[in-house]
């Protein structure tokens, strides 16, 4: 009975079309930040490492190099703060997460781009 509830209540938080993408693709996460009274947009631009979670609760984390050091973020992909999600490349990855980058230097980062037809 309450986990039917509970699904009701998280089917209105989902979005009705979410982004495509996958692991290993290069993506810009436009994101809607507040300061004070004033709203505007900011980019997040990296490598999708993995998906987790499933419903209203699915994440994914965005990985990127910034002046050397890795960062990564974890964004909520039903997030209404998400304005969109662009798939800049794709990259041919055989695994569900690529943790392994971390520990990865230079140019060993770089993932083979996959060929649209």
């Amino acid at each position: 009975m309450s986990q039917a509830i509970l699904d009701k209540v998280e089917q209105t938080a989902i979005k009705e079309n979410p982004p495509q993408f996958e692991i290993g693709d290069t993506v810009d996460v436009h994101l809607r930040i507040l300061e004070g009274n004033k709203e505007r947009i900011q980019v997040f631009t990296g490598v999708v490492i993995a998906l987790s979670g499933s419903g209203s609760k699915e994440m994914f984390t965005v990985r990127r190099i910034v002046s050397g050091e890795g960062v990564e973020r974890k964004f909520p992909l039903h997030s209404p703060r998400i304005e969109k999600v662009e798939v800049k490349r794709s990259g041919v990855v055989r695994r569900a997460k690529l943790y392994f980058l971390r520990g990865r230097v230079g140019k060993a980062v770089r993932l083979k781009e996959r060929r649209r037809s």
